[in-house]
């Protein structure tokens, strides 16, 4: 199942989530990114059957191994992205706003180019 840019969203979220608390639930990340809990609750059902999270008793989230090499995958992205357009020049909130775009659609050959690039800077 290839995993849609929303879907890729909610994963980073969580993730980022819960680098900062024990826990992260469903309310934590509607909270987040903005979004209504009806929509959260939908998004996580689909990430639960499709393998990339897991929600316990007590409706917390927790990350697949798959779920944490996409949500890790897109939060470097964002990282890199967002401080090589910072480091060029670009304004922080235009530069964060342009990394959340890019970093879904951009390939695996161009992100390692720019990173290899950003790293010999």
């Amino acid at each position: 199942m290839h995993l849609q840019e929303s879907g890729e969203m909610y994963l980073e979220t969580i993730l980022i989530l819960s680098k900062k608390q024990e826990f992260v639930r469903s309310l934590d990340v509607a909270e987040h990114m903005g979004f209504s809990k009806p929509s959260v609750s939908r998004a996580v059902g689909l990430l639960k059957s499709g393998g990339y999270i897991t929600v316990d008793e007590n409706g917390h989230l927790e990350l697949t191994a798959v779920g944490s090499e996409i949500a890790e995958k897109i939060y470097e992205r964002h990282n890199v992205l967002s401080d090589f357009f910072i480091r060029i020049g670009v304004d922080e909130e235009t530069a964060l706003e342009d990394a959340c775009k890019i970093e879904h659609d951009i390939s695996d050959k161009t992100f390692k180019a720019v990173k290899d690039f950003f790293e010999k800077m």
